[in-house]
């Protein structure tokens, strides 16, 4: 079928926030003259709903992503879909002795009431929305995707809409990149260690004891606790002086082994329960009741922790959001690269279809400019995070306490690996064996990740040298472990 019998030049799998921009991006690099379409299993009215219990999300990102989308595509959020603003992040030691403070300017949004901002940017530009659609695959012909098919839940009818390009916004489970039936380099299958179970709660409470180390109106506060947050981390996301984001995200194996250790059988709602009780700042909490948050105030999900897919391009579709792991693979935090790659996404798939090339080779350029923008940095920062699961609470204290310099801080307050260039410095003879064996390790992802950056930076030009890259890429990331 040539493009021009085809419905749609672009269909966006998805309305969540990264299909939202993705059709935006798409709309205004073409000038308003492709058809772009969203489709959303939600109706309307509950766009980009991830789970029955509603948006659920930590809702922080960094000023940066949201100035990248603005400048490049004139798209704003201000109040009320950003509820709160944050000066930075602030992660504490289990001991809360030691307090490293990064990311700079941020917001708190509201994920309830953004898509519904997101919609009408996206209407304003002549895209078409289609909610209450459940997608079941990809139209394919030959060895490229040419559409999606499904259900249509309001009409109770087949629904099948073809177009030059698919992009595919629809979460770290997809459906179509699991059953993608095309040739692709396109990693279809997540592995589970890979994944964390994360889960929060919107509250409102009553003031408790002035104590900064557990809630602070102007930052995001981390904390990291093994026993609070097995193989993850805790969280309170200030939403205002008496409202929270307050939740935490877990490795699933290293809960078992916790569980196994303690004999007890401690699932992920009990961890949250007695986090969010335990805070001496936070008095009385209970669920908000402010409209915004209605259907909204608790919930849990799965969210990758790893480098985002080593190739998200096949012939005639893309990958974008947490369809591709792009969650930064330290903190989850799967919002500032989204709003990146689905800005990305919407230039490079318009200057394919105006090339007339929707293949892999057409489409690559865009695995090679995410790369460049932000992708270069996630691979180290897996090896981070894997090296970090590891470690005991008496470690994580004595690592952040002597280890971590003003230029470690940084480094992650750019989403990058910390360098550790003061282990190398230390007297470290004077130390007991157990940090002379963190600091080695420290040492040694620092190494590792030096050489991801370089790989990355030399990631392919075209489809021709990927399977030598991913071959290298596997290397580095075996001898890492």
């Amino acid at each position: 079928m040539s493009a021009d019998h085809r419905d749609y030049d672009i269909i966006v799998a998805g309305g969540g926030l990264s299909g939202m921009i993705a059709a935006c991006s798409a709309a205004h690099y073409s000038s308003q003259a492709l058809r772009i379409l969203v489709v959303d299993r939600n109706d309307l009215e509950s766009l980009g709903r991830k789970t029955l219990t509603g948006w659920i999300c930590g809702d922080a990102v960094g000023k940066k992503p949201v100035d990248y989308m603005n400048k490049n595509i004139n798209i704003n959020w201000q109040y009320p879909e950003i509820e709160h603003p944050v000066k930075g992040v602030v992660a504490y030691s289990p001991d809360h002795q030691t307090r490293i403070s990064f990311d700079g300017e941020g917001y708190i949004l509201n994920r309830k009431l953004l898509p519904q901002r997101q919609a009408s940017d996206a209407i304003s530009r002549g895209v078409d929305l289609k909610g209450n659609i459940m997608l079941r695959g990809l139209i394919t012909d030959g060895n490229a995707v040419t559409g999606v098919e499904g259900d249509d839940l309001k009409e109770n009818a087949p629904f099948r809409k073809t177009s030059s390009l698919v992009i595919d916004c629809t979460g770290v489970t997809s459906v179509l990149r699991t059953n993608l039936a095309i040739n692709s380099y396109i990693q279809r299958k997540i592995q589970r260690d890979d994944l964390e179970a994360t889960g929060r709660y919107i509250c409102t409470f009553d003031v408790g004891r002035d104590d900064k180390t557990y809630f602070d109106p102007e930052y995001c506060i981390i904390h990291l606790d093994q026993n609070i947050a097995p193989g993850g981390y805790a969280w309170v996301f200030p939403k205002g002086n008496l409202k929270a984001n307050i939740g935490l995200g877990v490795q699933q194996k290293a809960l078992e082994q916790m569980n196994k250790k303690s004999g007890k059988n401690v699932n992920l709602k009990h961890l949250i329960d007695n986090y969010l009780n335990s805070n001496p700042a936070v008095h009385n909490p209970r669920l908000s009741d402010d409209i915004q948050d209605s259907g909204n105030s608790w919930g849990t999900w799965q969210v990758s922790v790893r480098r985002q897919n080593d190739c998200m391009v096949a012939n005639g579709y893309m990958l974008v959001g947490d369809s591709a792991w792009m969650p930064k693979p330290l903190d989850a935090g799967g919002i500032g690269p989204a709003i990146i790659a689905a800005t990305l996404a919407g230039e490079h798939a318009v200057n394919a279809i105006q090339r007339g090339d929707v293949s892999e080779t057409g489409l690559w350029s865009y695995n090679k400019a995410f790369m460049h923008e932000y992708g270069y940095k996630t691979a180290g920062l897996e090896v981070f995070r894997r090296m970090l699961q590891g470690l005991s609470n008496e470690q994580i204290n004595y690592g952040m306490k002597h280890f971590i310099s003003k230029f470690d801080v940084e480094k992650i307050t750019n989403g990058e690996h910390p360098d550790f260039g003061l282990v190398g410095k230390m007297g470290l003879v004077f130390a007991s064996v157990m940090n002379q064996k963190l600091a080695a390790s420290l040492k040694r992802t620092a190494e590792v990740n030096a050489l991801l950056v370089k790989h990355y930076n030399e990631y392919p030009n075209t489809p021709a040298g990927f399977i030598e890259w991913q071959n290298g890429l596997m290397d580095m990331l075996g001898n890492s472990l």
